[in-house]
C-alpha cells in the first residue's frame, strides 16, 4: 500500500476516458456489402483514446494514472495487462463485474496504412462523477480527457480547475455535454470531423481554429492526418506538415500525437515546438500495427527526428 502511494505522489499526468482491446485485420481491398474479403493478418492488441496517450507519456519518461471503467471479462484482463506493462497507474480504474469490456475491430488497408473501425463501448457502465477522486495524485500537472464518458470528464474538468492543473482534451466527437466543458480547457486537440461538426463547414482551418478556440482554450490544435495539424496560440497560425514515412496503420496516431503534445507542454515548449514532435512521435506510430506497438522511446524520437528535436 506504500508503495502504491509513493508512485501515485510520482504521477505527472493523469488520464480520463476509454481504454479498450483492438482486433485490427490487413486486407488489400473492402468487400462489397454482403461481400467476403480474407485477412492478411490479423493482431491483438490494446487501445483507447486517453490510455493511449498516456502509454506514449510513458515510453517517453513521464508518470501517469488512468481513470476508466471495464469489467473482469477476458477483455478487462487484457486492458490492465497493457496498462500495467506500460507502468500506468491504474488505482482509479473502476472495474465492474458481470459486463463486457469495450473493443474494436480494426480493417487496415495494406496499401497505405488507412483504417476503418468498428468499435462497441462494452456493456459495463461508464464512469460517473462520484467515481473520479483526482486528489489520489497529489501532485499531478496536467489532466488529459477525451470525450466519450461526458459525466465523469465534466467533474474531472472541475477537480483539476480546482487545483490549478492544466487541462487539455482529445475531442473526437462531439457530444451533448461537450461545449461546456470546451470553457474549461486550457489545450484542445481536435480530430478534422469534430472541427466540422463544431464549427461547421469551412473554406479555411485559421477559421475553424478561431471558432474552436472562442470557447476558451488558450491553445487549440486540428489534426488533419496525412496533410498534418494545424493550430492557433493567441494570434499565431502554426501550419505543421506530417512526417514522410511509409505508413503500415493509422490506427492510434492521433491518441499517440496527443500524449506526446502534453510531453512537449511539461516541457515548456511553444506551440510550435509541441506540434513538431508530436507529428514526429505519431509518425513514427504508424510504422506498426496497432494504437500502441510503434510508439517510440525519447531516444528513438531524437534519432528520428535529428536536428528537428525541439531544445
Amino acid at each position: 500500500m506504500e508503495e502504491t502511494h509513493k508512485h501515485r505522489n510520482h504521477v505527472s499526468v493523469i488520464g480520463v476516458g476509454q481504454a479498450c482491446v483492438d482486433y485490427l485485420g490487413r486486407l488489400r481491398t473492402f468487400p462489397e456489402e454482403d461481400g467476403k474479403v480474407e485477412l492478411l493478418d490479423i493482431t491483438v492488441q490494446c487501445g483507447g483514446p486517453a490510455s493511449t496517450a498516456l502509454v506514449t507519456l510513458s515510453r517517453l519518461g513521464i508518470k501517469t494514472g488512468f481513470f476508466g471503467s471495464i469489467s473482469d471479462d477476458s477483455l478487462g484482463e487484457e486492458i490492465i495487462k497493457g496498462l500495467k506493462e506500460d507502468n500506468i497507474d491504474i488505482s482509479g480504474v473502476k472495474i465492474t463485474p458481470g459486463y463486457t469490456s469495450p473493443f474494436a475491430f480494426i480493417a487496415i488497408n495494406a496499401r497505405d496504412g488507412r483504417r476503418t473501425i468498428f468499435w462497441h463501448r462494452g456493456s459495463v457502465p461508464h464512469l460517473r462523477a462520484q467515481d473520479i477522486d483526482l486528489g489520489i495524485y497529489p501532485n499531478a500537472r496536467i489532466l488529459h480527457v477525451d470525450s466519450l464518458m461526458v459525466e465523469a470528464i465534466t467533474e474531472a474538468v472541475i477537480q483539476a480547475k480546482q487545483r490549478g492543473m492544466l487541462v487539455v482534451m482529445d475531442a473526437g466527437t462531439l457530444r451533448d455535454g461537450i461545449p461546456e466543458i470546451l470553457k474549461m480547457v486550457d489545450v484542445l486537440i481536435a480530430s478534422e470531423p469534430f472541427s466540422i461538426q463544431l464549427a461547421g463547414e469551412y473554406n479555411t482551418p485559421e477559421y475553424a481554429l478561431r471558432k474552436l478556440k472562442s470557447y476558451g482554450s488558450k491553445e487549440v490544435v486540428i489534426t488533419l492526418g496525412k496533410r498534418g495539424s494545424v493550430g492557433l496560440s493567441n494570434d499565431s497560425f502554426i501550419v505543421q506538415d506530417a512526417y514522410n514515412v511509409q505508413a503500415v496503420d493509422t490506427t492510434g496516431a492521433g491518441d499517440v500525437y496527443h500524449g506526446a503534445y502534453i510531453y512537449g507542454l511539461i516541457r515548456g515548449w511553444p506551440m510550435g515546438e509541441c506540434m513538431r514532435f508530436a507529428s514526429a512521435v505519431s509518425a513514427i506510430k504508424c510504422t506498426k500495427i496497432g494504437a500502441r506497438r510503434g510508439i517510440p522511446s525519447l531516444e528513438q524520437v531524437k534519432r528520428f527526428m535529428g536536428d528537428d528535436f525541439p531544445e
